[in-house]
């Protein structure tokens, strides 16, 4: 992995000795859109997962992991958390609380450990690309690995 720079998701997976591939792509400041990946690399839709943290009623943040083409369902996610109500982050907020900017945060190495949640769409899928932990960088992995190593929780999340 010449010229690739380690990030700290990936110095997590080498850590675990979970298998994963770094891949770089050009990406565009004002078009962060997970969509892209998929087209720069040639993949389906379904195999590229966003990162999206949220926050509960209660004060907790969470993670939520769902393809690039789905949108998050508050009140899928909310029932899945056992929680009343999830709203989204302001993205002003996502570097203090993850530790990762918009369009490179990853699920994978976040500042804190926060309870994960994957949409069910994954268990369709052989591999699946999630952020590196910075923008232009995604890791492609086994969807179970990806599950095990966030102590994911597995469901429907999407509308």
């Amino acid at each position: 992995m010449a010229g690739i720079k380690k990030t700290n998701a990936m110095r997590m997976l080498d850590k675990d000795k979970i298998p994963y591939e770094a891949m770089e792509y050009e990406y565009d400041e004002n078009d962060l859109d997970g969509h892209h990946v998929a087209e720069f690399f040639n993949i389906p839709y379904e195999e590229v997962f966003k990162t999206l943290t949220a926050v509960s009623d209660t004060g907790e943040y969470m993670v939520f992991c769902l393809s690039v083409d789905d949108e998050l369902d508050l009140k899928k996610a909310a029932r899945l958390a056992g929680v009343k109500r999830v709203e989204l982050i302001h993205v002003k907020d996502l570097l203090k609380i993850t530790g990762y900017i918009r369009g490179g945060c990853s699920p994978i190495g976040m500042k804190k450990e926060y309870r994960t949640f994957i949409d069910e769409m994954i268990e369709l899928v052989d591999t699946v690309h999630v952020s590196g932990g910075q923008r232009g960088l995604q890791l492609k992995l086994k969807p179970a690995d990806l599950i095990a190593f966030t102590h994911a929780t597995v469901g429907s999340i999407t509308m």
